[in-house]
């Protein structure tokens, strides 16, 4: 029997004791993971922005319509400074949706970013993303994305935007998952390509989707809920059938330090086109697996 790792949450001033040198340099290396979790590709664009007297922690970009995203984020609970600054960097860089992410948020600004939500015009938006960090052993500290709030057409609003022209990595994956469904059409019948590093892969009343993903040195799948909803929270919920899914997939609920739920990775070197042929079709194989067993169990589960 393979031996597992204990997970546990460690706390954010375990992980980085100084924001701006540790927290902040850490996210923008993750922003990946942070785009996947709000729904939209990030790409970095600037650190400590300086906006008058203040810096604006991360400055990112949609990379569907090239508007700048405003990250700000802070090691501790929200305070009534972090939201004023939020507010005078809006006017100073021009972007059109905010990032606060945090350890916790008070109820009033929760409120007051709801209330944004509700009195301003698309496309702003407002997004309020609690942290946490958790290691396996004596991993490195993981950073894990919860959203607690946003605006309510959220979700058709990031699908309701046309990209615009893709940057060189957009090309590169947008032509990898060309690459995937054309190795096997049948199986992505109706599956659009993607310029993300990740494709969602499932059906709508299962309340749970397959990921595939693209990163340099691997390609992978993993279950997830829907968007904004926590890896613990789904966890949770799949706790009655984890075993009935581990068995079907061949996969454990938590197999890497991600905290990616039934997580497969293969190596490799993705830039190497060389790769591609077996990089699609080891991707095909899996995902195939995966909603074979989501299919049998959760429709039977339902029924």
């Amino acid at each position: 029997m393979t031996e597992l790792g204990e997970l546990r949450e460690v706390s954010l001033r375990e992980a980085w004791d100084h924001e701006a040198h540790g927290f902040t340099p850490r996210l923008c290396d993750h922003l990946e993971r942070l785009g996947e979790t709000i729904g939209i590709e990030l790409e970095f664009v600037s650190r400590e922005t300086r906006v008058q007297q203040f810096a604006a922690d991360i400055l990112a970009q949609d990379v569907r319509t090239g508007k700048p995203v405003l990250i700000e984020n802070q090691l501790e609970k929200s305070d009534h400074r972090h939201l004023g600054q939020i507010l005078t960097y809006l006017s100073g860089l021009g972007a059109e949706t905010v990032v606060w992410i945090a350890a916790d948020f008070e109820d009033a600004h929760l409120s007051a970013l709801n209330w944004l939500n509700d009195h301003t015009v698309e496309p702003f938006a407002f997004l309020a993303v609690r942290v946490k960090v958790v290691r396996i052993g004596d991993s490195l500290p993981a950073p894990l994305f919860e959203v607690i709030a946003r605006p309510n057409d959220w979700d058709r609003q990031i699908q309701a935007v046309a990209p615009r022209g893709e940057s060189e990595l957009g090309q590169f994956r947008r032509a990898f998952w060309n690459h995937v469904i054309e190795r096997d059409p049948v199986s992505w019948e109706g599956v659009p390509p993607s310029a993300t590093s990740s494709m969602w892969w499932g059906e709508d009343h299962w309340e749970i989707q397959i990921i595939l993903f693209i990163a340099r040195d691997s390609v992978g799948v993993f279950i997830r809920g829907p968007r904004g909803q926590s890896d613990d929270e789904t966890a949770r919920r799949l706790a009655p059938i984890a075993e009935e899914i581990a068995e079907a997939t061949g996969v454990p609920m938590h197999s890497d330090q991600s905290k990616r739920l039934f997580a497969s990775r293969l190596h490799a070197e993705t830039s190497d086109r060389q790769q591609w042929d077996r990089l699609a079709d080891w991707i095909t194989e899996t995902a195939n697996r995966y909603f074979a067993a989501l299919e049998q169990i959760l429709d039977d589960d339902s029924s």
